[in-house]
């Protein structure tokens, strides 16, 4: 088990070097200089070039990269170029809506997908299994941001049960979780339909493995031969699906959060690229990534929670 983490610790040490390295070289071939893009069209050259040497941007690109990374190692993100602010504090406050929001859509996600997978599975071929996979198919099919219009219309402009946007921040967490809970919808609903079918597929499998007719001829219900065996082996699959949701809810919710105007990291992403921002973009990029491959090891530490048969690799 040590070895295995270690060796899972070394890929998430060079997985993040090739990371810095890919998000630093794509955002600076990105065409348009922050500079001149700061000072407009019509600024002079001596103001923009001086406003270049203010900023960092005269130096050499491996000159930045190496002070870039360094000051992440340090916990110094760097300063915004357009909000005069540094990113880590910017990032801290967006994190705020951000961290929660996807907790709480893959806590939705799964409280939907868990039971409908399983009664899809446990019931196949039947009406029950029919309808949870049609709904799946249509949550899959259907993009998270028109659910999201769908949900401001008949649940904030008709019937005036939460905002339609805005978030008023944590100071009542009542008043800021309704704030979250259409945004929160809108992204569970999709993700709750790949896991719902996902969990569905590796549970029909399970349950048609050797040692569950075991379990069955020990003198188990079928109840009880799918909590205590069927859904436990079942769940590897599921882990995978929860690990990649999580990172896309974290990271990729931009749309949700312009529909929603939520002040969250995937906004603050979207409005440091259309202001060429680039230490805001490559920081938040950067952690985001970082988020994805420490969710990734925790997911691969699950596995081996769940399938004892990986403690000994």
């Amino acid at each position: 088990m040590a070895a295995y983490l270690i060796r899972r610790l070394v890929i998430l040490t060079l997985s993040l070097a090739a990371a810095s390295v890919v998000i630093f070289v794509v955002i600076e071939v990105a065409p348009g200089d922050p500079a001149s893009f700061m000072l407009g069209m019509n600024a002079r050259p001596d103001t923009v070039a001086a406003l270049r040497v203010e900023l960092g941007l005269d130096q050499p690109p491996l000159q930045r990269y190496f002070a870039w990374v360094g000051g992440m190692l340090r916990g110094d993100l760097g300063l915004s170029y357009t909000y005069r602010a540094p990113v880590a504090q910017m990032v801290a406050e967006r994190a705020q809506v951000s961290l929660p929001l996807a907790l709480y859509a893959l806590g939705l996600s799964v409280l939907i997908a868990l039971p409908a997978g399983i009664i899809a599975a446990t019931h196949r071929g039947r009406l029950a299994d029919l309808s949870v996979v049609g709904a799946t198919q249509l949550g899959i099919a259907v993009p998270n941001f028109w659910f999201a219009m769908l949900l401001v219309l008949l649940f904030a402009l008709k019937l005036r049960w939460f905002s339609a946007g805005g978030f008023p921040g944590w100071s009542d967490p009542l008043l800021a979780l309704k704030s979250l809970t259409l945004p929160a919808v809108a992204l569970a609903l999709p993700q709750a339909a790949i896991l719902a079918r996902v969990l569905r597929s590796s549970l029909i499998d399970i349950l048609a493995e050797d040692f569950i007719r075991t379990a069955r001829a020990k003198g188990l219900s079928r109840r009880q031969t799918l909590w205590r065996h069927g859904l436990r082996a079942a769940l590897i699959p599921v882990l995978t699906i929860l690990g990649l949701q999580f990172s896309f809810l974290l990271a990729g919710a931009i749309i949700i959060e312009q529909v929603f105007f939520l002040p969250g990291l995937g906004r603050l992403i979207f409005q440091a690229i259309t202001q060429r921002d680039l230490i805001v973009v490559e920081s938040v990029t950067m952690l985001l990534v970082f988020a994805v491959i420490v969710v990734n090891l925790l997911t691969d530490l699950a596995y081996v929670a769940a399938d004892p048969r990986l403690r000994a690799q």
